[in-house]
């Protein structure tokens, strides 16, 4: 890219690290408006346990990105992809800087490479596979993709219900197999072809960061998980599988259910948590730029002038 070309900006890191601090310092000192990249903050009432920046702190900086679901209403990842898309064109026009930040890796793949393909998937066979799986479960929606793939079904997750589900909608709207669509998809242009993209992603030691993951969890507690998730699931969470298995919000729904103890929640919490910081850092290393890698050492305020931002190439 030219010495004139647009640039987007990106901070990325671990549940907990504190992406939310330096990025409010780093867009009030650069002109820049942040465009979260989080898959539970993009819903409305879902604000304990997703750590969504305060009012306050989305005064200071315009956000977008943040409550523009309901809960009864999944978000895949093509729709942030759009959205994000027409926001990034917007702040453009507007003459200021768009800064990325979060922690959902797929969300942020989307920024970097194509993340889905270009079947039109109908509101009806959407329904009819959700339905199918309620009725017999995970195993079932494999055999009927396996039905369809007599060559495999590649690295496809089997574990994973909405990767499975979206893989079985996909092939059957195309009417091909999840070869054929992997062919194709790697045909597809990348994403924001007129952007230099400048990268970190952060991270603590890990004595550090279980100590944040810790406080952050009993701040939640005390601000009302509980409650909020009982909220929520009044107004249709039990209806969007993927929301609803996320870290916090999946453990206070079987506690409020009796499935958990309410006095081993913080636990239960804190080690789910630590298995998610585990997979983002995998994801990091493996689809970051080398180099963006910042550890910010344990009782030190990272400043906004301290970020060495990578190219991504």
């Amino acid at each position: 890219m030219s010495e004139s070309s647009p640039t987007l900006y990106f901070i990325a890191g671990v549940t907990a690290v504190g992406k939310t601090k330096i990025a409010l310092e780093w867009a009030e000192g650069n002109n820049a408006e942040i465009l979260s990249c989080d898959s539970i903050s993009i819903y409305r009432g879902m604000d304990i346990g997703s750590a969504k920046p305060s009012l306050k702190e989305q005064k200071r900086v315009s956000h977008h990105g943040i409550n523009l679901y309901p809960v009864d209403k999944p978000c895949d990842v093509g729709q942030y992809a759009s959205y994000a898309q027409e926001k990034v064109r917007e702040i453009q026009q507007r003459g200021n800087t768009v800064l990325v930040v979060g922690g959902s890796g797929f969300y942020l793949q989307s920024f970097f490479s194509p993340v889905v393909d270009q079947v039109e998937v109908s509101v009806q066979v959407r329904e009819e596979v959700e339905i199918f799986y309620k009725e017999n479960g995970l195993h079932a929606v494999c055999d009927r993709l396996l039905a369809l793939n007599p060559r495999g079904l590649g690295d496809l997750d089997r574990l994973n219900p909405r990767r499975v589900i979206r893989a079985l909608e996909r092939c059957i709207s195309s009417g091909k197999s999840l070869e054929e669509l992997k062919d194709a998809f790697q045909k597809l242009p990348k994403p924001y072809p007129q952007f230099d993209k400048k990268v970190v992603w952060l991270d603590r030691e890990n004595s550090d960061l279980e100590e944040r993951i810790s406080r952050r969890t009993q701040e939640m507690l005390d601000s009302g998980l509980l409650e909020e998730t009982r909220e929520i699931l009044n107004h249709g969470l039990s209806n969007n599988s993927a929301a609803s298995a996320s870290i916090g919000y999946r453990e206070a729904i079987a506690c409020l259910g009796g499935d958990i103890p309410e006095a081993e929640l913080e636990s239960k919490i804190n080690l789910s948590t630590r298995k998610l910081v585990s997979k983002q850092r995998k994801w990091f290393r493996k689809h970051l730029p080398r180099g963006s890698f910042i550890s910010i050492p344990k009782g030190k305020t990272l400043q906004f002038h301290d970020l060495l931002w990578i190219t991504d190439t």
